[in-house]
């Protein structure tokens, strides 16, 4: 319609769209406040002079924000990560902004068993203390699926293989260090899936993004039975759902849902200082002193569905992963 020389419908679309998006300008306004007021928050001022942390994905993502606050507090951070390049620039730039220059850069790929040895190996030999493990490093694919070098799905390879193998491997060092912890970040999106114990090598038979949930859900089951195994021994574990992070996780979105996922994620998830707040708690706040096997968010404990909290599920689970990443005998054992 046009009066006296102005088109109406035009008009009341441009209003309708000013409107749209100043509301939707609102929202993103309120849920970043939200999360802000919200978020847990590591609270603790402790400072870890003289401990030994070791970081994986250390290079990108809440990992970054996890060594940054750890450097700051003193601790000789190990960023265990698998593209150097990048990791060399964060490394520097940690080293820049905390002041500390024990901050180390070592090569660890978790897809590869025999990249997990190497690390491992090498952190046997030239470090004699390990007072925190944070398996931190995670990856998620989209649709396709992919292999490890060791015929293992990709995603389980990296995301629980990778940890369970490390973590046996530097047992020994962590419970001479003893109290030491270990770290796991999982993540509340274990709920969408289940595990299937009889195919922990799920190759080409799911989505790639369902088996992002089903290695959260292994990261549940072998944190419990780990913490289990380790008590008395001075060690222990928890883990802990960072929450939905805006972070590198997400790059795998194809063309063209990675365009709204861009704006779901910068608009509406926690950001990576936010996101790391709950892995540092776990690290070093003086009230989980000896508290094991316990699941977080938000730096607060969490409860975890019935099916999470079987635990001769979670054994079983153990015993196919140790097959799978061949543990022998010479291997330390937990």
């Amino acid at each position: 319609m046009i009066l006296l020389g102005i088109d109406l419908s035009c008009t009341l679309v441009q209003t309708i769209a000013i409107v749209g998006v100043t509301g939707l300008i609102s929202i993103i306004f309120l849920v970043n406040l939200y999360c802000y007021l919200t978020c847990g928050r590591c609270t603790t001022k402790l400072k870890m002079e003289g401990k030994t942390v070791i970081i994986t994905g250390a290079n990108s993502g809440i990992g970054k924000e996890t060594a940054s606050d750890l450097a700051k507090r003193g601790a000789r951070v190990i960023m265990a990560c698998r593209n150097l390049d990048t990791a060399k620039a964060v490394q520097e730039e940690i080293i820049k902004e905390t002041g500390n220059t024990s901050v180390i850069l070592k090569k660890l790929d978790l897809s590869s068993q025999q990249s997990v040895r190497e690390f491992a190996a090498d952190i046997n030999k030239t470090e004699s203390k390990l007072h925190v493990l944070i398996h931190n490093a995670g990856m998620a694919l989209a649709f396709r699926g992919a292999k490890s070098v060791d015929d293992i799905e990709l995603t389980m390879a990296t995301n629980h293989f990778g940890p369970f193998l490390l973590t046996h491997l530097l047992i020994d060092l962590l419970k001479k260090t003893a109290p030491s912890r270990i770290v796991v970040v999982a993540s509340e999106l274990y709920k969408l899936a289940s595990v299937n114990l009889n195919n922990l090598n799920p190759v080409n038979t799911k989505p790639a993004a369902y088996i992002y949930y089903v290695s959260k859900y292994a990261n549940i089951y072998f944190t419990r039975e780990l913490a289990r195994r380790l008590e008395g021994t001075g060690v222990t574990a928890n883990f802990l759902h960072p929450g939905m992070i805006d972070s590198g996780i997400w790059r795998n979105v194809p063309f063209p849902l990675n365009y709204p996922m861009k704006l779901i994620t910068r608009g509406f998830f926690k950001t990576t200082e936010q996101g790391a707040q709950t892995t540092i708690h776990l690290a070093v706040a003086e009230e989980l002193n000896g508290v094991s096997g316990k699941y977080f968010m938000d730096c607060k404990e969490a409860s975890l569905n019935r099916a999470a909290m079987d635990m001769e599920k979670a054994l079983k689970l153990w015993e196919e992963s140790a097959k799978i990443v061949k543990l022998t005998e010479k291997d330390p054992q937990i």
